[in-house]
């Protein structure tokens, strides 16, 4: 079940450069929220621009009742969002697509990030460790200024390694490169990120026969599947379908993505 609201702003910080997190109150979102689903939200309180924009969940509090996006500013829908103040009204409709499946606390879990694809990951990793499951987080980015959310991932608990291509922070190289070692203790793979990064994943984690999920990203218009200008070519059987990111989506098992087509 999807919901319209409108809630309050209660934190808008900018944590690097052109990246922000937002919290607003929506009591009801929150209790619903999974761990992979978006919200599309209203950037303005006019017309323009035209299309509300999908924005991944990444982090809930039940207890408060409160919704959290992460979010970078990329164009002017989410300039007029960074423009938004404490105590100003937000309008979003959500939870919507599929999120992950969370496996039980027996799994041995691994999550793969690039740059802001820790958005929904975050929120996912969250829910394992409430669950028992106590994954390790590797992270990647071009440069130390685009590592998101370190800080608050340290303070979880978990292991973390960080891969920047400059090697400013961590070792300098892909992500991809830090997660052979891991693979054999591992049942369980999450990704989501550049496309190219997550097709590495997928066909590294294919090799040792790893279940993976992996969280596409798509130019969306509606963000419920009526439009179908997010379709994406998935495996199905013994053929192929267009599947709808936002509707059928945003997450997937990686082998049944047809990378590239």
């Amino acid at each position: 079940m999807s919901l319209i609201v409108t809630g309050t702003i209660v934190k808008q910080l900018q944590v690097a450069t052109n990246y922000y997190l937002l919290e607003i109150t929506a009591p009801q979102l929150a209790q619903l929220a999974q761990p992979g689903q978006f919200v599309h939200v209203q950037c303005s309180g006019n017309s323009v621009p035209l299309l509300r924009r999908p924005i991944s969940i990444n982090s809930v509090n039940r207890r408060s009742g409160t919704v959290t996006i992460l979010y970078r500013v990329v164009g002017e829908g989410t300039r007029l969002l960074a423009d938004k103040r404490v105590g100003d009204l937000l309008n979003v409709i959500g939870p919507l697509g599929k999120g992950f499946s969370v496996v039980s606390s027996s799994s041995k879990v691994i999550l793969v990030a690039g740059g802001i694809g820790i958005a929904p990951l975050y929120f996912l990793l969250q829910e394992l460790l409430a669950k028992g499951v106590k994954p390790t987080v590797l992270i990647g980015a071009r440069t130390a200024d685009d590592l998101l959310l370190i800080s608050a991932i340290k303070a979880l608990g978990v292991t973390i390694e960080i891969a920047t291509e400059d090697g400013s922070a961590g070792v300098q190289g892909r992500v991809t490169e830090l997660l052979p070692k891991y693979l054999p203790d591992t049942d369980m793979i999450y990704t989501c990120g550049p496309t190219p990064m997550m097709q590495a994943v997928a066909l590294i984690a294919q090799q040792k026969d790893i279940a993976t999920e992996v969280s596409l990203e798509e130019r969306m218009g509606c963000g419920v599947g009526a439009c179908l200008a997010c379709s994406c070519k998935i495996k199905v059987g013994t053929g192929n379908e267009y599947k709808r990111v936002c509707a059928d989506g945003p997450v997937f098992n990686a082998g049944e993505v047809c990378w590239g087509e």
